[in-house]
């Protein structure tokens, strides 16, 4: 879309002809033709609009126009800057060096393609805006990377393709290769936003630490490993993390459960009575589980729990050299539990960890 824009507003530049439509060069050799809503000529350039559609994908950015303007200036070459509505990265770790407007590599690449294909090697201006993207930013990954005031332009195609888990993943991380450039040797993983706000509010740790995971602890472990942390806190509601202690390392509810039965495991490991198992089990939710074991004085298995919980993690990632802790909160973000491993990471790096 960016690309489009870009063309159509260079081509009225050059040739003084408004565009209802482009053709666009994309980065596997295709094209494709992106109609213009707009066209219109600026003083000394010209401005032209596309509007984002983002398929049947779940995308914070359909609907949004995307704006790009082009003058001419001095000398030779064609320089991409980011208007207001693209966000600005001010973090290290990420394909964009902090400073610069959040153009992706390849969506740059694309524009300055398509534009150089209409004003050659001409002294060029681009700018590419996008009304109500600072907005449309709040509810991406943008304010956790550290990207400010708008969304990103992304891209490897330049095609929609249908969302699926292991883009999901990438995209996660990059947090985690994120959160290494900015010099931790300790990360803190959370299931998702409510843990995040958890983690920095009421356990102190520094947000630039802090990634979610989704539901991919597996594959996230596995990701922090391989980039060479010294140890890994995994950070959240009982309901999600109870599901590592029972060997779950993917946590969707339609991929794994087990929540109540790994707790009820558990408390039978403490000697409650089977009665009181069976009302574990008979729980709708975790947090009625956790009220009930609270007012039988049961809170131990909260901390075995977590224990357990470290203990599949070393196994899953094969004793490497790596050390996992596990933090379970209940719904207010509350302490329930901590294993042996949490505990020492909270001391050697001064959490507010009891």
């Amino acid at each position: 879309c960016a690309a489009a824009a870009a063309k159509g507003a260079a081509l009225l530049l050059a040739t003084g002809r408004k565009q209802d439509r482009v053709r666009v060069k994309l980065p596997g050799g295709q094209q494709l033709m992106v109609p213009l809503v707009q066209n219109e000529p600026l003083a000394g350039g010209a401005m032209a609009v596309v509007v984002k559609d983002g398929g049947d994908d779940p995308d914070s950015t359909h609907g949004l126009s995307i704006v790009a303007k082009v003058w001419w200036k001095p000398g030779t070459g064609i320089e991409v800057t980011g208007g207001p509505g693209v966000g600005l990265v001010t973090k290290p770790g990420l394909p964009v060096p902090p400073g610069e407007p959040a153009i992706n590599p390849v969506p740059r690449r694309m524009i300055l393609e398509n534009v150089a294909e209409v004003l050659g090697d001409a002294g060029a201006l681009v700018e590419i805006s996008v009304p109500g993207g600072e907005a449309a930013a709040k509810k991406t990954m943008n304010p956790q990377l550290g990207i400010t005031g708008g969304i990103s332009i992304l891209g490897t195609t330049g095609i929609v393709e249908p969302m699926s888990e292991e883009r999901f993943k990438a995209s996660l991380v990059g947090r985690v290769k994120q959160v290494k450039a900015l010099g931790f040797s300790t990360i803190v993983m959370v299931p998702g936003r409510a843990g995040a706000k958890t983690a920095v509010e009421r356990f102190a740790v520094p947000e630039d630490m802090v990634a979610q995971v989704s539901n991919f602890v597996g594959s996230m472990l596995e990701a922090a490993a391989a980039e060479g942390f010294q140890s890994i806190l995994l950070l959240g509601h009982i309901g999600k993390l109870v599901k590592v202690a029972g060997g779950s390392f993917h946590t969707h509810n339609r991929v794994s459960d087990g929540r109540l039965e790994t707790m009820a495991a558990w408390l039978g490991v403490l000697g409650a009575p089977p009665g009181f198992l069976r009302e574990i089990l008979g729980q709708p939710t975790t947090d009625g589980a956790v009220a009930l074991i609270k007012s039988r004085g049961y809170e131990e298995v909260f901390s075995l729990l977590a224990g357990a919980g470290e203990r599949k993690c070393r196994r899953y990632l094969r004793d490497a050299a790596v050390q996992v802790g596990i933090v379970l909160t209940g719904s207010q973000g509350e302490l329930l539990g901590l294993g042996p491993a949490a505990s020492m990471i909270g001391r050697e790096i001064q959490w507010q960890i009891p």
